[in-house]
């Protein structure tokens, strides 16, 4: 899952969470239609799947994200195929996409977004602190003192919203302590959102405030250790979610289906999610800095 559009800081509390959640579903239009699999002849359907070709740790159009296999995981329990529609997670990915009837599942959405079904969740994360170890710089709240001596690299969407650590820092009065890192980037590139951990690395930043799956999935591929601290709870910003597969609303026996996978798979999904250094719970993360 990526990160979709946050509310301006100017707009009311009540009204913030749901654009919180939001801004989770985003990173990174053409579209493109292929398959990591063919159907058999005569056999199931294959499933659907709307997903971003360039979204590591996420999805990619060579299959290597950890949705691409927990994909993979539920069409093999389904005795099928997963056929991808790739589409940049950008603005209007789910009405472009799932509502247009392209697919039936999106992977790794927030579990209480509206435009769409929701599965039981099948896991949590949070945003993370994102230091060199070597600095020991040891962030836990941002109220610590020493953040505002610091250069801070935060997550940007564009369109005039903030992410919940930009919300965060706004409302300390640090907007020149800040450093923003589109997470749509140069999507000619690989990994438009790896460029804020690479920061971190380089010593571009003094820390930065990044989504787990992200920080945990990218920290482990720079020579330097770095160390993930969770970032808690900040009043009425929201900063751990629950993530879900959406399906078409009223699609209520894809998703009683896709959870009983999802319930009877939960060891095998725990197992890849660890493989991607997602974090979760409150654990604080080091890497070993050997860049493999």
């Amino acid at each position: 899952m990526s990160l979709r559009f946050h509310r301006r800081g100017s707009e009311a509390a009540g009204q913030r969470g749901g654009l919180t959640r939001q801004v989770l579903l985003l990173t990174t239009s053409a579209i493109l239609v292929g398959a990591i699999a063919a159907p058999l002849p005569g056999g199931p359907a294959p499933l659907r799947v709307c997903a971003d070709p360039n979204n590591l740790p996420f999805s990619n159009q060579r299959g290597e994200g950890l949705e691409n296999r927990i994909a993979q995981l539920l069409a093999r329990e389904l005795k099928t195929s997963v056929s991808y529609v790739w589409w940049a997670q950008r603005r209007g990915f789910i009405r472009n996409t799932l509502a247009a009837g392209q697919c039936d599942v999106v992977m790794g959405v927030p579990s209480d977004l509206p435009s769409v079904l929701t599965t039981r969740p099948y896991y949590r994360s949070r945003y993370v602190f994102v230091t060199r170890s070597d600095r020991k710089i040891v962030v836990r709240s941002f109220d610590d003192p020493r953040l505002r001596r610091l250069r801070i690299g935060v997550q940007v969407v564009g369109d005039g919203a903030n992410t919940p650590p930009m919300d965060a820092f706004a409302r300390r009065g640090m907007a020149k302590n800040l450093v923003g890192y589109t997470v749509f980037g140069d999507y000619a590139k690989p990994n438009p959102p790896a460029r804020i951990v690479e920061a971190v690395s380089r010593g571009d930043v003094d820390i930065a405030v990044v989504w787990g799956p992200l920080a945990g999935f990218f920290a482990e591929k720079y020579a330097v250790p770095l160390t993930l601290t969770p970032v808690p709870e900040d009043g009425h910003l929201q900063f751990e979610f629950a993530i879900s597969l959406a399906v078409r609303k009223g699609d209520e026996a894809r998703r009683a289906t896709l959870d009983r996978l999802l319930f009877s798979k939960r060891a095998e999904i725990e197992n890849i999610l660890d493989q991607y250094r997602v974090p979760r719970g409150d654990a604080v993360l080091s890497t070993t800095g050997n860049g493999s």
